[in-house]
């Protein structure tokens, strides 16, 4: 059974809440990521997606020179550290419906990211069952 320090990916780029939606975007174009940690530093304070800039923000009216990062991101995120097993993770992604789980420390510190496709690459075993879970219609990620 893998760890999840073993598949998850290590090189992640983060945003700070006070950086504006516009920048998000263009990171998340840039990195050709659909999500971006909101870290203070190192200290993780939630995510920010895609989604939520065009859920949230544009739907909104939001500026997008103007709004900040911290007026859409998700502050309440499901993570996990890296010494948990990937079939633990697995069943999170799952019951959650994310596609990627922030990986911290015991202080809350970013360490790394693992997705879908880190555990679907990297993890021996098949992923069908959280792929279900994740994409199953009518069920609310919280």
């Amino acid at each position: 059974m893998s760890k999840i320090a073993e598949i998850m990916s290590t090189d992640v780029q983060t945003i700070q809440p006070q950086e504006t939606l516009r920048r998000a975007a263009q990171c998340m174009r840039d990195l050709d990521v659909g999500a971006l940690p909101v870290c203070d530093g190192e200290r993780l304070l939630g995510m920010v997606t895609d989604r939520d800039i065009a859920v949230r923000a544009v739907a909104d009216g939001l500026n997008p020179d103007q709004a900040c990062v911290s007026d859409i991101m998700t502050p309440e995120v499901e993570f996990c550290t890296a010494d948990q097993d990937a079939d633990e993770a697995k069943r999170l992604m799952g019951a959650r419906q994310v596609r990627r789980l922030p990986v911290v420390d015991g202080n809350r510190r970013l360490v790394g990211i693992l997705s879908l496709g880190d555990l679907a690459t990297r993890e021996a075993g098949h992923i069908d069952r959280a792929v279900r879970e994740i994409s199953e219609p009518g069920r609310t990620a919280a």
